[in-house]
């Protein structure tokens, strides 16, 4: 194991923003997950409404995240229009 100073604080740094990226990473699979349940199970307006209104959080964690330097604006630009198409499919 490394013995400088640095190095320790840099292996601790590292540490800190893989837990942080995780995190990021994982609400946005738990939310996409959710809306494509639910867009399974569509019977009516409401549930099309609550399936806009996920999707416009799920955009903002997005967002959020490739803000944050913890996706590419790319891979988020993909995610969004899958999410997209998957709506408008409906």
């Amino acid at each position: 194991m490394a013995k400088n100073a640095s190095v320790l604080k840099s292996i601790s740094v590292a540490d800190r923003n893989r837990k942080r990226n995780k995190i990021y990473k994982s609400v946005i699979k738990s939310l996409t997950k959710k809306f494509l349940t639910n867009l399974s199970q569509v019977n009516n307006t409401d549930d099309i409404a609550e399936l806009k209104f996920t999707v416009s959080i799920l955009y903002s964690k997005i967002d959020k995240a490739v803000k944050k330097g913890v996706l590419h604006r790319n891979n988020a630009a993909r995610k969004k229009a899958f999410l997209s198409r998957q709506l408008k499919a409906l």
